[in-house]
């Protein structure tokens, strides 16, 4: 990166004066040697991941505050928060996670500008009075700790409401009941992952963490469910659905048990999983007095089950790539007695699907990017394609369930914010139903969106959307920032989002590769990106990366590159591959060392997706998407931004502290590589509003810094 000195004269007045950030040393290796298979891997940090070392804890605590220095000395940063401030204070209020009971009770959270987390509000009916009954800020307010909820869970008839807060990004659920005033309902519980209230309604079956600590090994292993009846002490809950509890499910240590009891059917759902899109599933009575009957085996490949009094439907990838739909009748449940209700689309893949009284509702997403809305009538045999009001890049859809009519689609793009409808099929019309204020982005009018086709690597042709203001010029100037994920069968978008549009209101082009390892093209496109498929999914990103380049839209003194959590191996190994491509990136929370995260708590479960080290063939996998182990000596890397969170359950923060000191060793370039850890937060699901204006505040001003924007650079004495 070259360094612009022609304008520091012109930026003397917005820089602190001659104060300079003392960089903190280099993290010394005490190299350790592991074998795995006959193949010897150096691993010269090893040591760092003890996170109670008072020496690993300091080395990350200086790199954090020297980080935050060099970050807050960025001009342009602190107008770019008031920018993303004054966009969000446009919206009165958000409205998410959104329950509608059958007798039309509303429950949500609702987030206004001077919020930082949504709170959780009532009310009867579309247009019923609102009434607060949970404000998270007022929750424990005396701990010193941030509580956000994650989890809305009415009863049946609406009368009460399970709440699940989590403090600072820890995700150790703490289950509340609350009446419709907002008044608690029996004690608090402990170390609540999810909830499902059972047939009586004054129960409910709950999962639960072995353990509050996040580096416990145990903590996600063998875990169970319990029944909590309101009323009584959570030491007093009996034990329901495991593999303790049912040794002849054969439930694996990592596997994950659910049970959630169905209205519909007024049975029992036994549903084990892991980040396998396919589940197993089983159904019991009620009282959970019988022997428990499967229905589905992982060869199945159901991802999803929806029921009506007297048929279950299967939303599968079992021969069929792109989803089809599958109905079993009351008495013959299994999926080797279901019939085809819904082909395979040619278009693109199933993307949901809900039940009306009516008939089935689906959506189908064709190249990842537009989202096609579709009917079929219980007293027809063929589907028919509803035309939406607008033009959809996704569309989510959501129903009272099989025993109403009604039904909501919203509908939402690049540049487009979500609008939610009213379907009416009678009349084939779309009435507009908001539950969030709208608000008008003037400022985002001329940006236009090209859904191209790039071919990678190996000939395959993989789509990219590339979101820009129309007058740019393609002369290679533009500064253009990519985003991806790519693992677990996730689309990335159609999104709107205003943190990240912000990139263009300072000429910058945003482009998202949709790569294989996401779900845009379907299961085939996955399982593309998946294991020992996996370089595909970088190679993808850096095709994306030559194209851009090729095309003139930007040149590589002046791309960027951000991903965060599965989606940081993407990055990671894009830039230990092709340096030279980028001049600054990002992994955020990233999954970095891919062959020692089994040694961590939230390893053993993502096996299924990335292999394990176990398997000689799956470890080299492994070996090869871990770009902690490709990190060169001697090379000139670009500019990064290493974040982690001490509180992070799903990604130990000791993967991204091994990561950063390998590379501050390696680096002979002249470009910063920042090691940000924030020690009061976790995956960033917890994050505040606050929280999320500094986080991409603090991606896009140094983006724009290391690209040479005028209005981004610091006084070159202040990072030396």
């Amino acid at each position: 990166m070259k360094r612009h000195l022609s304008v520091l004269l012109l930026l003397l007045p917005f820089l602190m004066a001659s104060q300079e950030i003392v960089k903190p040393e280099k993290a010394k290796p005490k190299n350790t040697v592991n074998e795995y298979h006959g193949i010897k891997v150096e691993d010269p940090y090893q040591y760092m991941e003890d996170l109670s070392d008072p020496e690993v804890i300091n080395w990350m605590k200086a790199n954090t505050k020297y980080a935050e220095s060099v970050l807050n000395s960025i001009p342009g940063k602190k107008e770019m928060i008031s920018k993303m401030e004054e966009m969000d204070s446009r919206t009165a209020s958000r409205i998410s996670n959104l329950n509608i009971t059958n007798n039309d009770l509303y429950y949500y959270l609702k987030t206004r500008p001077e919020d930082q987390t949504g709170k959780l509000y009532f009310r009867k009916g579309y247009d019923g009075k609102e009434i607060l009954l949970l404000d998270p800020d007022k929750y424990k307010n005396d701990s010193g700790k941030t509580y956000t909820i994650s989890s809305v869970n009415p009863d049946r008839l609406g009368n009460k409401v399970g709440v699940i807060l989590a403090p600072d990004g820890s995700e150790n659920g703490e289950l509340l009941v609350l009446d419709q005033t907002g008044e608690q309902i029996g004690e608090t519980l402990e170390l609540v992952e999810g909830m499902s209230w059972t047939a009586g309604d004054n129960s409910f079956y709950y999962l639960k963490l072995n353990s509050p600590d996040i580096s416990d090994m145990e903590r996600q292993m063998n875990l169970k469910v319990y029944e909590h009846k309101l009323g009584t002490a959570q030491a007093n809950d009996k034990e329901v659905f495991s593999s303790a509890k049912n040794p002849e499910l054969n439930i694996k240590p990592e596997e994950i048990p659910i049970l959630i009891y169905d209205k519909e059917m007024d049975r029992n759902f036994g549903i084990i999983v892991t980040v396998d899109r396919a589940i197993k599933l089983y159904v019991n009575d009620k009282d959970l007095a019988g022997e428990w009957e499967q229905l589905t085996s992982q060869d199945d490949k159901v991802k999803d089950f929806k029921t009506s009094e007297n048929e279950i439907y299967y939303l599968t990838f079992n021969n069929a790539p792109n989803f089809k739909i599958t109905k079993a009748s009351k008495g013959n449940l299994a999926f080797s007695n279901s019939k085809v209700a819904i082909p395979e689309p040619e278009i693109g893949p199933i993307d949901n699907f809900t039940l009306t009284q009516d008939g089935l509702y689906y959506t189908v997403k064709s190249n990842g990017v537009e989202t096609k809305f579709f009917y079929k009538a219980n007293n027809n045999d063929v589907a028919q394609q509803i035309k939406l009001p607008k033009t959809a890049g996704s569309a989510s859809i959501s129903s009272k369930g099989p025993d109403h009519d009604d039904i909501w689609v919203t509908i939402t793009g690049w540049t487009t914010p979500g609008k939610r409808y009213k379907y009416v099929p009678q009349s084939n019309e779309f009435i507009d139903q908001p539950m969030s204020s709208e608000a008008e982005y003037p400022e985002l009018k001329d940006l236009v969106v090209k859904e191209v086709m790039v071919e990678s690597h190996d000939g395959v042709m993989v789509p990219v959307s590339i979101i820009h203001n129309k007058n740019i010029k393609l002369d290679g100037s533009n500064i253009t920032t990519m985003y991806s994920y790519g693992s677990y069968g996730i689309s990335t978008g159609p999104f709107f989002s205003p943190l990240l549009l912000i990139h263009t209101l300072y000429g910058g082009v945003f482009v998202v590769p949709h790569v294989r390892g996401g779900g845009e093209l379907g299961d085939k496109w996955h399982r593309a990106g998946q294991k020992t498929n996996k370089p595909n999914t970088w190679k993808d990103a850096i095709a994306t990366a030559e194209y851009l380049i090729e095309k003139g839209y930007t040149q590589p003194e002046k791309l960027s590159f951000f991903g965060g959590s599965a989606g940081g191996i993407l990055v990671g190994r894009a830039v230990t591959e092709r340096p030279e491509l980028f001049s600054a990136v990002s992994p955020l929370v990233g999954a970095m060392n891919t062959v020692r995260m089994e040694e961590s708590p939230n390893g053993p479960v993502n096996a299924p997706e990335f292999g394990t080290v176990k398997d000689p063939v799956e470890f080299k996998a492994l070996l090869e998407m871990d770009f902690y182990h490709h990190v060169k000596e001697g090379t000139e890397y670009p500019a990064m931004l290493v974040t982690s969170g001490m509180n992070d359950p799903r990604v130990i923060a000791w993967e991204p502290a091994k990561f950063a000191a390998k590379a501050q060793v390696a680096n002979t370039s002249d470009d910063p590589i920042l090691l940000l850890t924030d020690f009061d937060s976790g995956h960033g699901l917890g994050d505040t509003k606050a929280e999320n204006f500094e986080k991409y505040a603090n991606i896009f001003s140094f983006f724009y810094w290391q690209a040479g924007h005028p209005d981004f650079q610091p006084l070159k004495n202040l990072i030396d």
